[in-house]
């Protein structure tokens, strides 16, 4: 079977987000994700792509968004780059907690790490990158 492999970089602009959510439908229908496990894809891309466009690039059109999605050992790997200046994971208040359960932001990665059956993130020399990962 050859490797699927799918690329997409938008500018860091939130009205790019409905071409996020395009390229998941494609790219997930496309390797067989199961309906169940797309809405979970879904929310966890929309919101690592938020993040890397709002906190990290700070809508600035002249920084990158990169998706980059591959199959590989019955898992689905999907990598979202950007171009900030990275963050430090456990600075990231527990959103569960009952003096964060109000505030507007902070679920993100809380979330991402219900939805996906992994969750990485790597700061590499150009910004961050989350490492998203599905079992097929």
């Amino acid at each position: 079977m050859a490797e699927d492999k799918y690329h997409l970089e938008i500018e860091s602009d939130p009205n790019n987000l409905i071409t996020v959510e395009e390229f998941v439908n494609y790219f997930c229908k496309d390797v067989n994700l199961p309906d169940e496990k797309l809405t979970n894809v879904l929310l966890a891309v929309t919101e690592a792509t938020t993040n890397a466009i709002i906190h990290a690039n700070k809508c600035n059109k002249n920084k990158k968004v990169t998706i980059d999605a591959l199959v590989e050992n019955s898992k689905l790997i999907i990598k979202i780059k950007d171009e900030g200046e990275g963050f430090d994971p456990s600075s990231i208040p527990d959103p569960t907690e009952p003096e964060n359960l109000l505030k507007d932001s902070g679920r993100g990665i809380y979330l991402m790490r219900v939805y996906m059956d992994d969750l990485q993130y790597n700061r590499t020399p150009s910004g961050m990158e989350f490492v998203l990962t599905v079992k097929l």
